[in-house]
């Protein structure tokens, strides 16, 4: 249901629905207090998005919706390097359906 790993020396938290900063998922909230993530990625609402949370200290991305199936409009991915521990060089790849 949730991944947590180490990547470029950041901690990222993965899960499903997430939310976003002030409003996370019930179900995310304690997830983010317990593994404390520099990155945490979630998605749900197909709603590509980067907010960085300056309460909690992470960057929260939502890379939108990469899918052929659901109501978007739009193929949306992001790609970035992690270069001394900061994530740099985020593109967004954007395609209309």
């Amino acid at each position: 249901k949730e991944l947590f790993f180490e990547a470029g020396g950041l901690n990222i938290l993965m899960t499903h629905i997430g939310g976003y900063p002030p409003k996370y998922n019930a179900n995310s909230l304690p997830l983010i207090d317990r593994y404390k993530p520099d990155i945490f990625v979630c998605g749900h609402s197909h709603i590509l998005k980067v907010v960085y949370d300056q309460q909690r200290k992470m960057l929260a991305i939502n890379p939108g919706a990469a899918g052929n199936y659901g109501f978007h409009k739009a193929i949306t991915m992001l790609k970035f390097d992690i270069v001394d521990k900061t994530p740099k060089n985020m593109d967004v790849f954007h395609q209309e359906r």
